[in-house]
């Protein structure tokens, strides 16, 4: 007589004390598996960390387009934007994943984030019919790459993460988003889906599969898309990682930090760039972020989220001197001292 009962879900494991992600899954137990499952569209990602924020009210699309990097005046039912809150010099403060729904705008932002952003986002209201709310207990995200999350508020990622297109930068002197991107080195394809939270573990449990966030981690890492604290520090420009056109639109009306933008873009280049580094494959130990990045004996760069890939082994991100050459061998500090591991450079921001 068979046995037609459901198998039991893979039991999750939590990150090491002190790491990123603290609060979700960060495997169930084959991380590669997990990658695999993520690539192929059959599994889905507890991002239940995530702030979650809604913005009511008639004004609500002019207003925030007025606060953000990226057009979002014009953003129709359905429709994602990734913006920037930027400070008075230019530097990112926030980032924020964007969808409105026809009666609120929806905004997904880092862990933690939650209480600065709505206080910003408070002070700038004035006249205007708006109305901001934290909503994280009650909304979780969760990444998808399946196809049947349709009954949830849906943010998608950039076209040019996903490998669907360039978002439009808007037209202005020195080119558009390609004068720093020419291409992602692989694609980051899925969804952010808003999930009301007495929903979510039923949700994960009848998902065709499950992938921590080391999975999903490492397939950003490998498409060089840059997150909020990880990628970016207090003096991150949105040039240096790559961000002109996907979350800065170069040809809307003025914001705070548009005028350093602006001056960046059309008569200089940042000072710094950001890479995705190959390391020798036979480290059993990463580096953590923030280790220094060097060629030769001078520091060039800092790490900025290292992974474990299913086909790329031992891979990170870094940060480093937009001077520095890309043939250049570079060394990568880990854990313990005077512990180094050889790093080769694929370009991401354009060096030039």
């Amino acid at each position: 007589m068979s046995n037609s009962a459901t198998p039991p879900r893979p039991v999750p494991v939590l990150p090491p004390d002190g790491a990123a992600d603290a609060t979700i899954a960060w495997h169930y137990g084959d991380p590669h598996a997990e990658q695999r499952a993520l690539v192929e569209g059959r599994a889905v990602v507890d991002l239940s960390n995530r702030a979650v924020v809604t913005v009511s009210g008639p004004d609500r699309l002019s207003w925030l387009n007025d606060l953000v990097s990226h057009k979002v005046d014009q953003l129709a039912p359905g429709d994602s934007a990734l913006a920037l809150i930027l400070d008075p010099h230019g530097h990112v403060e926030h980032e924020l994943h964007m969808v409105d729904d026809g009666d609120l705008t929806w905004i997904t932002a880092e862990p933690g984030t939650a209480s600065d952003l709505v206080g910003y986002l408070d002070r700038m209201r004035f006249m205007r019919r708006v109305e901001v709310c934290d909503v994280s207990d009650d909304y979780a995200v969760v990444w998808s790459t399946t196809s049947n999350s349709s009954d949830f508020v849906m943010w998608h990622p950039p076209g040019e993460f996903a490998g669907t297109g360039r978002t439009e930068a808007g037209e202005d002197r020195g080119g558009g988003a390609t004068k720093y991107v020419a291409a992602r080195p692989a694609t980051f394809a899925g969804a952010e889906l808003i999930i009301p939270r007495p929903e979510l573990e039923a949700f994960i449990q009848q998902a065709p599969a499950v992938a921590g966030s080391w999975a999903r981690e490492a397939l950003r890492v490998a498409a060089a898309v840059p997150r909020l604290g990880f990628e970016t520090d207090h003096k991150t420009l949105p040039h240096e990682v790559g961000w002109i056109g996907s979350g800065v639109h170069l040809a809307k009306g003025c914001y705070r930090g548009q005028e350093t933008v602006a001056r960046v873009h059309n008569l200089g280049r940042p000072p710094r760039r950001l890479v995705l580094l190959h390391l020798d494959g036979s480290i059993e130990e990463l580096p953590t972020h923030g280790a220094q990045v060097l060629a030769g004996d001078r520091v060039v760069g800092w790490i900025a989220t290292p992974a474990r890939h299913y086909e790329l082994g031992p891979i990170a991100t870094a940060v480093i001197k937009r001077t520095t050459p890309t043939e250049e061998p570079l060394r990568v500090q880990l854990p313990g001292e005077g512990r180094f591991v050889s790093a080769s450079v694929e370009d991401v921001v354009v060096a030039g």
